[in-house]
C-alpha cells in the first residue's frame, strides 16, 4: 500500500510521462530527449519514469500502442456502386483518426529509421490501411472488379495514403487525395468494363 501513498501507482503520473514523452520525442527525438527531462515536463521525480518504463525504449514502445485503431468497418464507408465516393469517405476516416494523434505519428515516422518495433508497428498499420482499402473497393465494386486489379490498387492506394499521413504535420506539404481516388476508382471501372 506504500506505492499508493508515494505516487507510484497513480495513472495520471503514467499518462504525464507519457504525454511528455510524446511531445519531447516529436520535438527533439527520441536520442535527443533524456528522462530527466520527461520526468521534469511531467512533473514526477525521474524515478517514476524508471519505475512505469524501465528503459527508455519500453517509453516508445508504449507511444506506438496509443497509435488509433485504424480498423473502419467498410458498410460505414461503402456507397455502393461509388468506388471514388467510397473512397473518399474512408480516407475522411482515416484522416480524423490520424487528427486525434498529430505529434504520435509524427514521431513514429521519424523514429521508424531506428527503432525496429516502431517500424514494425508502422508495417502493421500499413497493412490494415491495404486491407481495409481492399475491402471498401470490394463492397462498392459489388464483385464487378478483377481480384487482381483490386489487389494493386490497394497496395497503391495505401501507399498514397500512408504518405499523406507522414507529412500530415506540414498541411502545405500534404497533397488532395482526389487525383489518387479518381485515378485509382476510373482504372478498376475501365478495367471491369474492358473483362465484361
Amino acid at each position: 500500500m506504500a506505492r499508493s501513498k508515494s505516487g507510484d501507482d497513480d495513472p495520471s503520473a503514467r499518462e504525464r510521462i507519457l504525454a511528455a514523452a510524446e511531445k519531447l520525442f516529436a520535438e527533439t527525438g527520441f536520442d535527443a530527449t533524456p528522462t530527466s527531462r520527461i520526468a521534469e515536463a511531467a512533473r514526477v521525480p525521474k524515478g517514476l519514469v524508471h519505475y512505469y518504463f524501465r528503459r527508455k525504449s519500453d517509453l516508445l514502445t508504449a507511444l506506438v500502442k496509443r497509435l488509433p485503431d485504424e480498423r473502419i468497418e467498410p458498410s460505414r464507408v461503402v456507397v455502393p456502386g461509388d468506388v471514388a465516393a467510397s473512397l473518399r469517405r474512408l480516407v475522411a476516416e482515416l484522416d480524423a483518426r490520424l487528427n486525434e494523434s498529430h505529434l504520435l505519428s509524427h514521431l513514429l515516422w521519424r523514429e521508424a529509421d531506428t527503432h525496429k518495433d516502431v517500424r514494425e508497428a508502422l508495417q502493421s498499420r500499413f497493412q490494415s490501411i491495404v486491407r481495409q482499402v481492399k475491402a471498401v473497393i470490394i463492397a462498392a465494386g459489388a464483385g464487378t472488379i478483377a481480384m487482381s486489379d483490386v489487389d494493386s490498387a490497394s497496395g497503391l492506394f495505401a501507399l498514397a495514403v500512408s504518405y499523406r499521413h507522414s507529412v500530415a504535420r506540414h498541411p502545405e506539404d500534404t497533397p488532395m487525395m482526389d487525383r489518387e481516388v479518381d485515378f485509382i476508382a476510373d482504372a478498376l471501372t475501365l478495367g471491369a468494363g474492358a473483362k465484361t
